[in-house]
């Protein structure tokens, strides 16, 4: 699934091509996650002004309305002045002055969603609950700390959850978890102040390296304009099992959590 680094690298890679153009067309596939919650032919003739991202939702700003597009389990975005002929999995296409954006996406679990703006009532339902963005000045220690320390479950549960912190996903929160040197099972609410003060730091390393690397592409994801990304083979537990730790040499281990795998070093991470 594509997790905040791999959108945030979607972002960067068709943000300022497309910013300012006009919409010429929308075209629609088969149906997604949500309804697009309009006519297509209300986008037509709309102007695009800026493409930002709150989590794992990309918002794509009109002079009237938003669109709100999540990637799901397996989407992808291309832009370019020239594209193939839409194939199969290709759900939804943007086609504006300065090129087609174009959703692809073979599970459909994701979605392009249009708002009124973002305190209209589906907006608010996909964007209203999200934690604090981890990237942004506003992921204070202060505020994380005291978050965390409301929730008793296993720390990795709650950065998973994305109430606290958003776009945390599965292998960041394993590679976080261990440069911070704290168990995925540790309770949230017992983790003193300096390994908090670890892990806020660890979080903002591991997803900053990420958007750096171009994201992970374990299965199919690729960026805007068709990269894969590498920070998978940086991975200091995550895909690892069984593996000698790259720090003491101890090896990995891996089991489930919450329906995910959780990998981690049993020496170097304690509870």
């Amino acid at each position: 699934m594509p997790e905040l680094p791999e959108v945030e690298v979607t972002r960067l890679g068709f943000a300022e091509h497309i910013r300012g153009s006009v919409v010429l067309a929308v075209q629609t596939g088969k149906p997604l996650r949500w309804p697009l919650g309009c006519e297509a032919a209300q986008i037509v003739g709309r102007r695009v002004l800026s493409v930002g991202r709150r989590g794992k939702y990309l918002l794509i700003e009109l002079d009237h309305g938003w669109l709100l597009l999540h990637l799901g389990m397996s989407g992808s975005l291309r832009f370019a002045q020239n594209l193939p002929q839409a194939g199969a999995h290709d759900h939804f296409e943007l086609v504006t002055t300065q090129g087609t954006l174009r959703l692809n996406d073979p599970r459909r679990f994701g979605a392009v969603v249009y708002a009124d703006s973002l305190a209209a009532p589906m907006a608010l339902k996909l964007l209203g609950r999200l934690g604090i963005e981890p990237l942004s000045e506003s992921f204070d220690l202060r505020r994380f700390q005291s978050e965390l320390h409301r929730h008793k479950a296993a720390i990795k549960q709650v950065l998973l959850a994305g109430e606290v912190v958003v776009g945390v996903g599965n292998i960041y929160a394993s590679e976080a978890l261990f440069i911070a040197c704290i168990r995925p099972t540790t309770s949230a609410a017992s983790l003193s102040k300096p390994r908090v003060a670890r892990l806020h730091a660890a979080i903002r390393d591991v997803l900053g390296r990420a958007v750096d690397r171009g994201g992970s592409t374990l299965r199919d994801f690729s960026s805007a304009d068709g990269q894969a990304g590498h920070f998978q083979l940086d991975a200091m537990v995550y895909g690892r099992a069984m593996q000698p730790c790259k720090t003491c040499g101890a090896l990995i281990k891996v089991f489930r959590q919450g329906q995910r795998s959780t990998f981690y070093c049993p020496h170097c991470q304690k509870p």
